[in-house]
């Protein structure tokens, strides 16, 4: 019935209007034409089943972003625990009449022992040729050390009489490790420095007991009252051009976003190319004739160009960043090597997603590589300091395994031992996985007849095709099979050519999948 399907009035206009045949009903009078759109966006918001869906996955979306992201820095302090710092005691052993000291032995044990310290701070007591090697290698954020004469120094000046008294100025240095993480490195000071500030008091009451009567000059008292200074040197400063210590972490992030973005592009473009998915720029709108191709087959075609694809991503990223940029990046061919494999395996893992669960595979990639991987890569905010949850996602993420290469990579001499080994252990590992998870069920579905449009549904949307192309220049074909084959090609809107394999209008048989 007409009635149900005519332009309300404004739309088109009325009969007489002098508007288009079509459009508001032919000139000279009569009842308006059926719209060839009647579908109205008020009947469609009536209907609650159009908003469950949206509603329900944008909330659960939103709060697991918010989850990741605010609970990995909303307090770092309160959930830091075995952050790696070294302590090195160079003191020597002095005597005060029968008694022997060691006042550097006793700092280092009242910080294993505050528990305000060793709550938070994993302490390891070593040499300082050891400890250096170990920052060499990001190993440390921070190093405590002792120096030798501590004692002496500080017998000498508050007036003690002591075998073979110092004269050097008593202090605690605190070597920082930069390259490791610079807010690692505050948190870590931040904890340390009000330790030490303790300790030094308590050995300033512990010194007053041996200082005699006539030496407590209120010079010697305020000494005693703060006897100790603590020096902050930077170990290996930072290189210039470095982000402040971030440059890794940026890269790691461009790194797993070419791998997240090429993916997408890749599964929607040959989904495109292939007849499975439809291309619209603008006005213009496309469908092409599904091609008779399995899953597994489609999968392959999507791994091949991914790979290609990551190789030019991930060059134009280093050429930007270190080519025009200047970011300090040695040894650039060997992060481009990196950066190409750890993209492949996110690549990869998303086309595979995509492949077994379709549109929804694309929202657990989002989850899974890049909310998550943000949360937890110790990039910013240490992993030490994040949430229990978080530390463990940490250990699979792709995200914290990049980081530890491009870490090793821009900062510690792509040393193996400073997390390159890791990362590239890990990529690897990682593509295997998703190859060989994306192939069995792939695989399987193919077994199953699970195929993305039947043989026979294939051979209706040929069939249909091929009579709309047969049909007459000057209209629609007598007796199609589809009113809407007779309309004009939307995806040639332009004009009247036609790609071959082209299937320009949404009601095109050959377009309903």
């Amino acid at each position: 019935m007409s009635s149900d399907s005519r332009t309300p009035a404004g739309d088109g206009g009325p009969a007489g209007d002098g508007g288009p045949a079509g459009a508001g009903g032919p000139a000279g009078g009569g009842a308006p034409a059926p719209s060839a759109f009647p579908v109205r966006a008020q009947n469609l918001l009536r209907v609650r089943a159009v908003w469950i869906f949206p509603l329900v996955l944008g909330s659960v979306i939103v709060v697991l972003i918010t989850t990741f992201y605010i609970g990995s820095v909303v307090d770092p302090l309160g959930h830091l625990h075995g952050l790696p710092v070294a302590v090195v005691n160079q003191d020597r052993t002095a005597t005060i009449g029968t008694h022997r000291i060691n006042i550097g032995q006793e700092v280092e044990r009242g910080l294993s022992s505050s528990p305000a310290v060793s709550s938070r701070l994993g302490l390891t007591d070593t040499t300082l040729g050891s400890a250096e090697r170990a920052m060499d290698r990001g190993g440390f954020y921070a190093t405590v050390v002792i120096p030798p004469g501590f004692t002496t120094s500080l017998l000498s000046l508050s007036g003690v009489s002591a075998g073979g008294g110092g004269s050097g100025k008593p202090e605690i240095i605190i070597l920082t490790n930069q390259r490791a993480g610079t807010v690692g490195v505050s948190l870590a000071t931040g904890v340390l420095q009000p330790a030490i500030t303790v300790a030094a008091r308590q050995i300033g009451r512990q010194l007053a007991a041996y200082v005699p009567a006539r030496a407590l000059t209120p010079l010697t008292k305020a000494f005693l009252a703060d006897p100790v200074t603590i020096v902050t040197a930077y170990y290996r400063p930072l290189p210039s051009h470095s982000a402040l210590g971030l440059s890794a972490f940026y890269m790691a992030l461009l790194i797993l976003m070419c791998g997240f973005l090429g993916a997408v592009i890749v599964n929607s473009s040959v989904d495109a190319a292939l007849g499975y998915a439809t291309s619209e720029v603008g006005p213009r709108w496309r469908q092409r004739q599904p091609l008779p191709i399995n899953r597994w087959q489609t999968l392959i075609i999507k791994w091949v160009m991914a790979v290609v694809l990551m190789a030019l991503m991930t060059g134009l990223v280093l050429l930007v960043a270190a080519g025009i940029f200047r970011m300090d990046a040695p040894h650039v061919g060997l992060l481009w090597l990196l950066a190409w494999l750890a993209s492949v395996s996110v690549a990869e893992g998303t086309i595979a997603l995509l492949a077994v669960l379709g549109a929804p595979g694309q929202l657990l990639a989002m989850l899974a590589f890049v909310y998550a991987g943000l949360a937890s890569s110790g990039g910013t905010i240490p992993v030490q300091a994040l949430p229990s949850v978080l530390r463990w996602l940490a250990e699979i993420e792709p995200l914290r395994q990049i980081l530890d290469g491009t870490r090793a990579i821009l900062y510690f001499g792509a040393r193996a031992d400073a997390g390159l080994a890791r990362a590239v252990t890990a990529a690897a590992l990682g593509l295997v996985f998703w190859l060989v998870l994306g192939t069995c069920l792939v695989r399987w579905y193919d077994r199953r007849g699970l195929s993305r449009m039947s043989p026979e549904m294939l051979a209706y949307v040929g069939g249909a095709v091929q009579q709309y192309r047969s049909r007459p220049a000057d209209g629609p074909q007598q007796g199609s099979p589809d009113t809407g084959a007779g309309q004009p090609d939307s995806g040639n809107a332009g004009g009247d050519r036609r790609e071959p394999d082209d299937i320009g209008n949404r009601n095109d048989p050959g377009s309903q999948r």
